[in-house]
């Protein structure tokens, strides 16, 4: 198939190279204007552009997909199909209908749960036992179009944001291949969700990083889990931010102290009250230094039983 692929981040790359190597010709790539990033403010190009420089294919970044230039753009391409994973953009129904067989989209649930923003994150943090990918055929509502194809898999018990987010990009990418085959041939089936179950859920922001130990030990060592590599959870200690980047969870039978109370400080861990149990941090980074294991923390910084988090 002649293939428009948009798609911006890492969790694309994966898609657009399995379409490369099954043999459908990309004709073009759409994906994000470079942006400029860290302090030195240096421009970035995204890592879907990136690869598509490597395999020699025209790259596309226009700031508003909905401009009348850019739908012109797209139509003299002539298309089979556009392919979507992870693009940022809403695609306008100008473009979802332009190519014969539609627009499909690579998605990180198995809808209808967690349409929207970040549905990797949100898997971990809820402390799903599955997820998938579902490839669907778009239309104007967010993630509500027919389903073509879903492949499940269950979660690890210590996935993060980051392993899912890996191991999601590759099944998203055999079943796209997959799914286009059956267009192709005239064998896909689309089937309609069950709109009464959808969740939806919005962006990973930098503030639902911040620890709340009223919650139970087992949410915040998910919410740890979740938000592993970006944001971090963080919360204060003696008035520095520091960063908790692995915990575990312990039980206790009665109510030890206040919750955010360090209740014992071993040579490998901290234990913290939570509203539901102990959270053993295992792993942390004080504002301004390297990640580090808690061992090699408490060498160099001293914390007394009774220290508030938070």
């Amino acid at each position: 198939m002649r293939v428009i692929f948009m798609g911006t981040p890492d969790f694309a790359v994966g898609t657009l190279e399995a379409l490369i190597e099954a043999g459908h010709d990309v004709d073009l790539v759409v994906t994000q204007p470079d942006r400029a990033k860290g302090r030195g403010k240096s421009v970035a190009f995204s890592p879907v552009k990136e690869t598509a420089l490597a395999h020699g294919i025209r790259v596309y970044q226009p700031e508003r997909l909905r401009n009348p230039e850019c739908i012109e753009y797209l139509r003299v391409i002539q298309a089979d199909i556009i392919v979507v994973a992870a693009y940022g953009q809403i695609l306008p129904k100008e473009i979802l209908t332009m190519p014969p067989f539609g627009c499909i989209n690579v998605h990180a649930s198995l809808l209808p749960k967690y349409r929207g923003a970040a549905p990797i994150q949100w898997a971990v943090i809820n402390g799903e036992k599955t997820t998938g990918v579902t490839i669907m055929r778009m239309d104007e509502g967010l993630d509500t179009g027919d389903m073509i194809r879903q492949e499940e898999i269950e979660l690890k018990p210590d996935e993060t944001g980051g392993s899912l987010f890996e191991r999601l990009s590759k099944v998203g990418a055999e079943a796209c291949v997959r799914a286009l085959a059956d267009i192709g041939d005239g064998t896909a089936s689309y089937t309609a969700q069950k709109h009464y179950l959808a969740t939806k859920v919005g962006m990973i922001k930098k503030e639902h990083g911040r620890m709340d130990f009223k919650k139970s030990a087992v949410q915040l060592e998910r919410l740890i889990r979740g938000l592993n590599p970006w944001p971090g959870t963080f919360t204060e200690l003696n008035g520095r931010t520091i960063k908790i980047w692995k915990a575990r969870v312990e039980a206790y039978d009665s109510y030890p102290a206040a919750p955010g109370t360090i209740i014992e400080v071993t040579r490998d861990a901290i234990h913290v009250a939570t509203g539901d149990g102990v959270l053993v941090i295992t792993e942390v980074q004080l504002q301004g230094k390297k990640r580090m294991a808690c061992a090699d923390f408490l060498r160099g910084y001293h914390i007394n039983v009774g220290d508030i988090l938070g």
